[in-house]
């Protein structure tokens, strides 16, 4: 079993940057491939990001590849998304979701056991 809690959201303007972090409890977390979805108002949550349980691969959505970045610090139990660039079309809740098992990276939310509480993301034009 794994708790996640994201962090770092906030109210930024269009052009701006912003890292979130997420922080998981438990044992193994470096047994866990992590991802970011995110849930616009009226929308479907969506993938953003994903990172395998080592850290050594990653993958996108084609809307945020190049300016989004996905990283993971399994001494601290911590996943990360720098975003940069960011657009008013980012704004969302952004979920932090773990899934057990390496070696690959998933983009289907139904393929994530455990889920965060959300962080908020508003970008202002």
């Amino acid at each position: 079993q794994v708790q996640l809690v994201e962090s770092g959201g906030g109210l930024v303007q269009a052009g701006d940057s912003l890292r979130l972090s997420c922080a998981a409890s438990g044992r193994t977390f470096s047994s866990y491939t992590m991802g970011w979805f995110r849930q616009a108002p009226g929308k479907e949550r969506e993938f953003v990001a994903t990172i395998s349980a080592s850290g050594a691969t990653t993958y996108y959505a084609d809307s945020v590849k190049g300016r989004f970045t996905i990283s993971r610090d399994n001494a601290e139990n911590t996943v990360y998304l720098q975003m940069n660039s960011l657009k008013p079309e980012d704004t969302a809740v952004y979920y932090c979701a773990a899934r057990f098992g390496s070696g690959a990276t998933y983009s289907a939310r139904s393929q994530y056991a455990y889920w965060g509480q959300g962080t908020q993301v508003t970008v202002a034009s």
